[in-house]
């Protein structure tokens, strides 16, 4: 469904993502994990056409080339922003509606109840304006509005950042069951326990560049991911936690 090669991103002449490559096959996760500052949400925007990059980004066996960001959204990608980029002062239903705008009119286009049975507290919350919702709640909304756009592949940034361990943990499981729709995944994570449980590959991205691939159990087996982040001297329990 996505393939990257050689992808390389620079601002100001600094490379900030050097030659990256990899792919995201239908109904599967990919986790791209590593320190902050690796370059993961850089990878994601220029994927997304926020960022320009030099490399090829094909998309359903299409060559996306400098096409913007509209078109790839119309293509059937999605991005969930680290900062989630709400809108603070409307309600959680007209956020979710907003996500949905391009499919307006269309016959399968997708409910709003489809989105409150995957997030039942957004239906709880459907009145209540974006700004007033708590970091979780936020975290569903953006991921809601985003799939309000049908999307083949939901690519998320940081999903748990600055969540609480339940909330984590319940984001991470309705990640799990989009897997299930044949939705593929890109999940960009600094939780690296959380990330590889739940994806069937990852890549360690770090100082731009991809350093270690493979099946996600292997990775989280690999005692060289410790090096990668935390150094010598530090339990590989607490890299994962």
């Amino acid at each position: 469904m996505l393939e990257v090669a050689n992808l390389s991103v620079a601002y100001g002449g600094i490379g900030a993502v050097h030659d990256v490559s990899f792919r995201v096959a239908p109904g599967r996760i990919v986790t791209i994990i590593g320190p902050n500052g690796a370059g993961k949400s850089t990878l994601l925007n220029a994927i997304m056409g926020v960022l320009p990059g030099r490399g090829t980004v094909r998309f359903q066996g299409t060559d996306l080339g400098a096409r913007p960001i509209e078109d790839r959204v119309r293509a059937g990608m999605s991005l969930v922003p680290e900062k989630r980029e709400l809108f603070g002062t409307m309600t959680v239903q007209d956020n979710l509606r907003l996500g949905g705008f391009r499919l307006r009119g269309q016959p399968d286009a997708p409910s709003l109840d489809t989105i409150y049975a995957l997030f039942p507290r957004l239906a709880e919350r459907s009145r209540q304006r974006a700004g007033t919702l708590s970091g979780g709640e936020r975290q569903m909304l953006a991921m809601g509005r985003a799939l309000m756009a049908r999307p083949s592949l939901l690519m998320l940034d940081e999903p748990s950042l600055g969540l609480a361990p339940r909330i984590v943990q319940d984001i991470f499981a309705t990640i799990a069951r989009l897997r299930e729709t044949g939705t593929a995944i890109l999940l960009v994570e600094q939780n690296a326990r959380a990330a590889l449980r739940i994806a069937d590959e990852g890549h360690v991205l770090e100082m731009g560049a991809i350093t270690l691939s493979g099946d996600s159990a292997a990775l989280e087996a690999d005692g060289r991911i410790v090096e990668m982040y935390l150094g010598q001297g530090r339990s590989k329990e607490a890299l994962l936690s």
